[in-house]
């Protein structure tokens, strides 16, 4: 498991780096966000959905849908797991069909902590940590491998 980390200095910072992540993300691709409330992973997903070329003016967290899909160059299955509180939730959510379904598009999870025993052996983990009102450390982890290319994005 390879990783890397990103310091970002505003809401403004994280979103682009979420989308030159977009950008480069295949078919397939599995990014697990980890972080308290408030820490930019809805901001850093609505830039990995402009990076995939979601049209959609507003993206945002699917806490009572737990799902939202966005039609880009490849589709994203935005899911927010925030209020989920069991492993059978999960699978009423349809949790399985949606990880057979990624292979045709891209899914993007917050709280990913709740199903990281259930994913497949290769996604990019981003655990986010608060430092200050605007500035955020982000930890990227390729486990499995296949997300090693992603770890060394240019800053800007």
């Amino acid at each position: 498991m390879a990783a890397s980390i990103f310091l970002s200095d505003s809401p403004e910072e994280t979103f682009r780096y979420g989308k030159r992540l977009g950008k480069k993300l295949e078919t397939g691709s599995i990014i697990a966000l980890i972080g308290e409330l408030g820490c930019g992973k809805t901001l850093f997903t609505r830039g990995i959905c402009e990076g995939v070329g979601v049209l959609e003016r507003y993206v945002n967290s699917p806490t009572f849908a737990f799902v939202n899909e966005y039609a880009g160059k490849l589709p994203v299955f935005h899911m927010d797991l925030y209020r989920l509180n069991t492993t059978d939730e999960l699978f009423e959510l349809g949790i399985l069909d949606y990880l057979r379904r990624v292979e045709a598009g891209i899914m993007v999870v917050e709280w990913a902590e709740k199903i990281i025993g259930i994913l497949p052996e290769d996604y990019l983990k981003i655990e986010f940590q608060v430092l200050s009102l605007s500035s955020r450390r982000l930890e990227l982890e390729s486990v499995g491998g296949r997300f090693d290319k992603y770890l060394e994005l240019p800053k800007s």
